[in-house]
């Protein structure tokens, strides 16, 4: 199975790209680095096949400092939807260097965000380090949700359990008196 998918990226979402800006501008001077997701253009009602750039993955366990970003390998979820790469260079250059291009091969996109971190302040690449065109479309992102349930699902299987959601469990149904702190 490939990590990084093939078709074609039509562009970046205006948000996706915003919180790239932001994250990079945060972690200065140190640079920041993380992994670009896309969803289908057929979701956003866009008349063309392809993808869109929705989301930034950032990889636990990355380090950074003024000269590089190094992500886990380990720490790389196997995600279908990984097209790429964007970091920061906080000296400002828009050019990738020979590190950025052996990492290049994985993935069809890699975004460089240079200080100050403005709109103009980003180049995109391709697989061999050659810059590339990238659109930024406004398209209108679905609301994340880390958790595909609701409270309402908790309550209705609490209810068919026999257990009241509104009301915490009797002592006597601790297994070992462990209580959560906040």
């Amino acid at each position: 199975m490939r990590l990084f998918r093939a078709s074609e990226i039509l562009g970046i979402a205006r948000d996706t790209l915003q919180f790239a800006l932001d994250a990079s501008e945060e972690t200065h001077p140190n640079e920041y680095m993380g992994l670009l997701r896309a969803e289908d253009a057929r979701k956003f009602d866009l008349d063309r096949n392809g993808q869109v750039i929705t989301d930034v993955l950032v990889i636990p366990g990355t380090k950074s400092d003024p000269r590089s970003a190094t992500v886990k390998s380990n720490m790389i979820p196997n995600d279908l939807k990984a097209v790429g790469s964007v970091h920061s260079h906080p000296n400002g250059v828009l050019q990738p260097s020979d590190a950025d291009r052996g990492t290049f091969h994985k993935g069809n996109v890699h975004i460089i965000i240079g200080s100050p971190y403005g709109w103009r302040d980003w180049k995109a690449f391709d697989s061999n380090g050659d810059p590339r065109s990238l659109d930024v479309l406004d398209v209108e992102l679905p609301e994340e949700q880390f958790f595909d349930f609701t409270q309402d699902d908790i309550d209705a299987e609490l209810r068919a359990e026999g257990r009241d959601p509104g009301r915490s469990q009797p002592d006597d149904d601790r297994r070992d008196g462990g209580t959560f702190e906040q």
